[in-house]
């Protein structure tokens, strides 16, 4: 199942990708993470795609990635008046602290920690900011606000407050039991939703307990005010431009999305960029233009991953999406502009043996024209020490560990393989030829680098760098 591309492909299981098959067609035509999004479908749901994935990865032979991707708090309005209110420009409102109201003029919005933290002039932005307030008097339990941009407001509508730092865990009481559920079934990753601080991930830590990767998702603007505290606690980000879009000027979105996927690339830390990638392919068998080059901007960046959403989740055309994702992927990396790009996004060698012994396995690869890199990993560090060096050839990452394996099919580059820890210098140079000549990964009379810490099993002790001819 090695793929023909660097990068990697995240996609979304829901309605239209539920059954044993359509999964099935789904990873052979290039998911590498299957995404389940606990914002929707039952514990059982869930249950039955991740036994349909672990049965994928027997039959196959090759560690698949789960990502569980919770809530977090969804702030939303309450039942409006009659169902449908409609907000005109210049209109002064008052939202209040309740589940229903029957009044036009007062909206109801059930969250006390709201009406804690809003000053006044901070925006209120409900419906992903179709409609824009901004507040001009605060109280208790009330927010006199005026509508900068009209328009139509029905019950539950979604409301995001951009200026305000809401003292709000983004483990929600739902999110907690979800937790639970998908820790017991073996998940892989845990994506936690509307991270504001640092602490939102030491909580996340402490729950999680290190039994599956800790991933933040980046959609509010107090996340990128503490960002560099962040990525340095997560064990990977998602850039979920969706909310951050909402929450943050458009315009200010792609420069975002660079600076989150050079900040992950410097800490060698996976990222996933997400949200309207493809979105056209929902109800459409091809992509718009500017789709595609979106796709390929996010490669060009250097991101670890890409991700579909509601285009492989509830689309009409979930597997045309995967296979163009694919495609895009492939070629945007043959292209001649893509390895100046990504040279020069390179980020400088801190000075540790580890990280110096990684970034010389890249550039001996490169200067020798090496079929690949094979990385002998317990935690799966040295794979992504090797993989922030963004080498031309594929890294083989060899661990002792199902649950190392599993997470590095996320990380650019990365093709795992499970085999017995090796306890010696000797065993070390025959595991790295014999693996890749089983996987077709060197030919013989290739020459691959091998990279490992010595002593063996240790994690964190990259210091050993051999070339070897297979």
């Amino acid at each position: 199942m090695r793929r023909n591309r660097r990068a990697k492909i995240v996609a979304t299981l829901g309605p239209a990708s539920s059954d044993a098959d359509m999964i099935r067609k789904l990873f052979e035509t290039g998911v590498d993470v299957f995404r389940l999004n606990f914002s929707h479908g039952s514990h059982e749901d869930h249950r039955e795609r991740h036994r349909i994935i672990r049965a994928l990865e027997q039959e196959f032979g090759y560690p698949i990635a789960i990502l569980q991707d919770l809530q977090g708090p969804k702030i939303r309005l309450g039942a409006v008046p009659g169902g449908r209110v409609i907000l005109q420009a210049g209109q002064t409102i008052r939202l209040v602290l309740a589940k229903t109201s029957d009044d036009p003029a007062r909206l109801p919005l059930p969250h006390k920690e709201i009406f804690d933290a809003v000053m006044p002039g901070n925006k209120l932005l409900i419906d992903d900011g179709k409609v824009r307030l901004v507040a001009t008097g605060v109280g208790s339990d009330y927010i006199d606000a005026e509508v900068v941009t009209g328009g139509p407001v029905t019950d539950r509508k979604g409301v995001n407050i951009p200026d305000t730092l809401l003292d709000l865990s983004p483990i929600t009481e739902k999110d907690k039991a979800d937790l639970a559920f998908g820790l017991e079934l073996g998940v892989d990753w845990v994506a936690f939703s509307f991270v504001q601080r640092p602490s939102d991930i030491m909580d996340a830590h402490q729950l999680v307990g290190g039994r599956a990767g800790v991933m933040a998702k980046i959609e509010k603007p107090a996340a990128l005010a503490s960002i560099n505290d962040i990525v340095s606690l997560c064990d990977a980000i998602m850039v979920a431009r969706g909310d951050l879009g909402v929450e943050i000027p458009p315009e200010d979105v792609p420069g975002a999305q660079k600076d989150l996927v050079k900040l992950c690339r410097l800490a060698g830390k996976p990222v996933i960029i997400a949200t309207q990638m493809l979105e056209s392919m929902i109800n459409a068998p091809t992509p718009t233009r500017a789709e595609a080059s979106d796709v390929a901007t996010a490669i060009y960046d250097g991101a670890d991953a890409v991700m579909l959403s509601a285009e492989s989740a509830s689309g009409q055309y979930p597997l045309q999406a995967v296979e163009t994702m694919d495609h895009i992927i492939a070629r945007t990396e043959k292209h001649g502009s893509y390895p100046p790009i990504i040279e020069a996004l390179r980020p400088a060698v801190e000075p540790l043996p580890q990280h110096a012994v990684s970034a010389a396995a890249a550039e001996v690869a490169n200067a020798i024209g090496a079929a690949g890199i094979v990385a002998f990993t317990s935690s799966g560090t040295t794979a992504a020490r090797i993989a922030r060096q963004r080498p031309f050839m594929p890294i083989l990452s060899i661990t002792p560990n199902e649950a190392t394996a599993r997470r590095l099919a996320l990380l650019w580059g990365s093709y795992s393989v499970l085999s017995e820890d090796v306890t010696t210098y000797k065993e070390m140079v025959a595991q790295a030829v014999a693996q890749a000549k089983a996987v077709e990964f060197a030919k013989p009379g290739e020459a691959i680098v091998v990279v490992a810490g010595v002593p063996f099993g240790k994690a964190g002790s990259t210091n050993n760098l051999r070339v070897v001819t297979v």
